[in-house]
């Protein structure tokens, strides 16, 4: 046998499909990895046991993402006109030095829209360290009478759950079933003629067709279920042409296209007469 003298040993090389075969086994040995991590997952999710240990590593990895300086150094809040800071901070569970990652965005969203002054809202994670909401809030429109209730609702009909009302009490009242949601159209068409909206004290719907308008909290003016805009217009005119709601009347009946119905107040009865009796003259005796 001959030695090996003078060279350095090697490890024979493999064969061109070996190699191959070699990279092949490594590259299907991370998915099998993967979904083996997948099925373990699915298997401790089966049972209360594996869904805290799950629930518990996922915990840590997040404490674990803070640790690495993953934390909220600033909240960006925009369109908040209403609702307090201290509520925002309380929905989305998170404040100042929280790890950024155990913000839920779908969850703090839903948190968020419970509100009552929250329309809607969506929260960014900017990494590595903001937290981003931007919120649409709930306009006051008017508030809405209807089955022995007293309700602040907004521009849609929607119902604003405040607990307090009397802050509100310079707004439009609104009565009836669908009123509500019919409101915001009523309140542009009177804005058309501001000086007289303002004098509306209160707005009754009328079997979800049409309104009655209360004025001076003395007048009833009946508009149509078709053409309300322009009725409303013509008892503009009227008011600035003849003073019409300072007269003694009622009830104005705009329904009718072509004619207008008044009702004006009764007179109060009449007092009858006092008598005065008349001495007969003395006899002279």
């Amino acid at each position: 046998m001959r030695g090996m003298t003078g060279t350095t040993a090697r490890r024979p090389r493999r064969s061109g499909v070996a190699c191959r075969l070699y990279r092949i086994g490594s590259w299907i040995g991370i998915p099998v990895l993967i979904l083996a991590g997948g099925y373990g997952a699915v298997q401790l999710n089966r049972s209360p046991l594996g869904q805290s240990l799950l629930h518990s590593a996922a915990d840590r990895m997040v404490q674990g993402t803070g640790l690495l300086g993953l934390t909220i150094a600033d909240i960006t809040v925009e369109g908040r006109e209403t609702t307090d800071r201290e509520t925002i901070l309380a929905a989305l569970g998170a404040g100042p030095g929280t790890p950024i990652l155990a913000v839920n965005p779908t969850r703090a969203k839903e948190q968020l829209e419970a509100l009552p002054w929250v329309r809607t809202a969506v929260i960014e994670r900017r990494l590595p360290d903001t937290l981003y909401v931007r919120l649409v809030e709930r306009k006051p429109l008017a508030l809405w009478q209807h089955g022995g209730k007293l309700e602040l609702v907004d521009r849609e009909g929607g119902v604003i759950p405040v607990a307090r009302l009397d802050r509100f009490a310079k707004l439009p009242m609104v009565v009836g079933e669908g009123a509500a949601s019919h409101a915001a159209e009523l309140l542009e068409m009177l804005a058309s003629d501001p000086d007289l909206a303002a004098r509306v004290t209160a707005a009754v719907r009328v079997g979800d067709r049409r309104w009655n308008l209360r004025i001076d909290n003395a007048i009833d003016v009946l508009l149509p279920a078709d053409e309300a805009a322009s009725a409303w217009s013509q008892l503009a005119s009227l008011e600035r042409s003849s003073a019409i709601l300072k007269r003694d009347v009622q009830t104005i009946d705009l329904r009718l296209p072509d004619r207008l119905v008044l009702r004006v107040s009764p007179e109060p009865p009449k007092e009858p007469p006092i008598s005065k009796k008349v001495r007969p003259p003395a006899k002279n005796t």
